[in-house]
């Protein structure tokens, strides 16, 4: 009976305070009201019949719910190595803080990794390291284009107005706009705080086509023209699948479509926003490609491309195919890995669905390679990106410039506390709750993302030069070595195939997804080819 005690003694305590209060001094009135609250709390338990676990300890019960709200907290700060990245170690998240006040990054005594555990990863220096140059490393993106942009290499992923607040959005263009780089504004269109402060965006198009859609969802291109030739507008971006929940869609429940998102995204306000699982406007990797046409002409000749992350090889091998045969070319492809996790996402689709960006970059890559389709696109690469050595290693798999999204939402305060699905964010940064994002100053976190890209490119610029390289476009895979085991190590050149020029047109490589699939994809159709449709149709496998 020892779990009924405190619930008892709340009882005892009440009566005995009450007591005192009538009959020695009134103060001992509020010492009856806390137990009367603790007893009426555990007197509810009791009566209660959802809860086993209250029902049998009444009161106690809470304690441990309290405990284990803050758990994640307890763990992350007291518990977790410094090095644990779960999703981002302390070290890392300490490294963006640091880069974005511009206070001193350097580390004391040594490194903290382990640099012969399986999987450690560096760069070799150079014995003749070149003397340092301007850091603001440039991609020109859709060179034939009418509208050709000139990117940065390190860019702001995509995260859209209603999952971030009004505040984080303000800042982040703000300081995309100080420092000569990209805001990429997420499927939720272009708010109100994206056109504030006039920093580049790219407007990545949803299968919702929020800002560009019909009463019933469909694409309207009269609005996408509206949107897509405003000065302000680079590249257009069609995103197919994103890291975080590649296949599954969203809703925007009805209570939290509030009359400014229903504004922003084309909707109507209090009622379920729907982004469906897969596009309307198109069916096929043909159509899919003439659709990236048709909005690089509906937006006066900007860039136009996509995003994806990778899942059925042979449904990327048919747009590859199709951009073979039909001579329609996007401008660039974003591949977001599925590390990626701006986007809140079930349990299931963070953890085991979609290829990891390292894997998937390098697929990419390797196919537009053996197309001789690589030097017409661009390739971004996007999937938990903090460091310069982060943005080197994905350079070096195949990617021409990088994106970030966590990064720059630790930039302007986001303190990991996970809770970005909850409404509660407690910085500000991932909440619709006013209350919340008012106490994010636009003005100081915009200086902060501002000085997060800066000395992050000052840092990429300075692995460079120790390397002996001068651009970022010299850096390939010989240049990053990876331990295997404690006695072997391999530069990534030597780990991964990497096909040569034209390898695809000639016959079909000695590498197992391209052995399985490539010979089966069609250009005009998505669908599993015959031989996984027999496998699907029979367990005798």
């Amino acid at each position: 009976m020892l779990r009924y005690l405190p619930y008892f003694l709340s009882i005892l305590l009440t009566v005995l305070t009450g007591l005192l209060a009538v009959l020695v001094a009134p103060g001992w009135g509020w010492a009856a009201l806390v137990f009367g609250c603790i007893a009426a709390l555990g007197t509810a338990d009791v009566l209660q019949r959802t809860s086993a676990l209250r029902q049998n300890y009444p009161v106690i019960a809470h304690f441990r719910y309290g405990l284990e709200s803050i758990g994640p907290e307890m763990r992350q700060y007291f518990i977790q190595a410094d090095t644990a990245e779960v999703p981002f170690s302390r070290l890392q998240r300490a490294l963006v803080y640091q880069r974005a006040k511009s206070v001193n990054d350097t580390r004391p005594f040594g490194t903290m990794q382990d640099v012969y555990a399986n999987d450690y990863e560096w760069i070799n220096h150079s014995m003749a390291p070149v003397p340092h140059g301007d850091p603001n490393f440039r991609v020109l993106i859709g060179p034939n284009t009418a509208q050709p942009y000139l990117a940065s290499v390190f860019n702001i992923s995509a995260m859209s107005f209603g999952s971030l607040s009004a505040n984080a959005i303000r800042a982040l263009n703000k300081g995309a706009m100080m420092g000569g780089f990209y805001h990429d504004t997420g499927e939720g269109s272009i708010s109100p705080y994206h056109r504030e402060h006039g920093g580049d965006l790219v407007w990545e198009i949803g299968s919702g086509y929020f800002g560009c859609r019909n009463p019933d969802g469909t694409f309207n291109a009269e609005r996408f023209a509206a949107n897509a030739t405003q000065p302000q507008v680079k590249m257009i971006e069609i995103k197919l699948s994103q890291g975080a929940k590649p296949g599954h869609g969203g809703v925007l429940p009805a209570a939290k479509v509030s009359p400014e998102i229903a504004v922003t995204r084309g909707v109507e306000a209090g009622v379920e926003c729907v982004s469906p699982a897969r596009h309307s406007a198109f069916s096929t990797p043909v159509e899919l490609l003439q659709f990236v046409a048709r909005l690089r002409e509906l937006s006066g000749g900007k860039p136009t491309g996509f995003k994806l992350a990778i899942g059925h090889p042979w449904e990327w091998f048919a747009i590859a195919k199709a951009m073979h045969e039909t001579g329609l070319l996007p401008d660039f492809i974003v591949v977001d890995g599925a590390e990626g996790g701006t986007g809140a996402a079930p349990a299931e689709f963070m953890n085991h669905v979609g290829v990891p960006m390292h894997e998937a970059l390098m697929l990419v890559h390797n196919t537009l390679v053996g197309l001789n389709l690589r030097d017409d696109i661009r390739l971004g690469g996007a999937g938990r990106i903090i460091s310069a050595f982060d943005i080197v290693r994905t350079l070096a798999m195949g990617a021409d410039w990088c994106n970030s999204g966590r990064g720059f939402m630790f930039a302007v305060g986001c303190i990991q506390a996970q809770s970005c699905h909850t409404d509660r964010c407690p910085t500000g940064v991932a909440t619709q709750d006013p209350a919340r994002w008012k106490g994010l100053d636009v003005t100081d976190k915009s200086i902060r993302v501002q000085g997060f890209h800066r000395n992050t490119l000052n840092a990429l610029r300075d692995l460079l030069c120790a390397a002996g390289l001068s651009d970022p476009g010299e850096v390939g895979p010989e240049h990053i070595l990876r331990r295997v085991s404690p006695t072997e190590v391999r530069s990534l050149a030597a780990l991964y195939n990497f096909l040569e020029p034209g390898q695809l047109l000639s016959g079909i490589p000695d590498h197992a997804v391209f052995q399985s699939y490539w010979a089966s994809a069609r250009s005009d159709s998505f669908d599993a080819p015959q031989q996984v449709m027999s496998m699907r149709e029979s367990k005798a496998r």
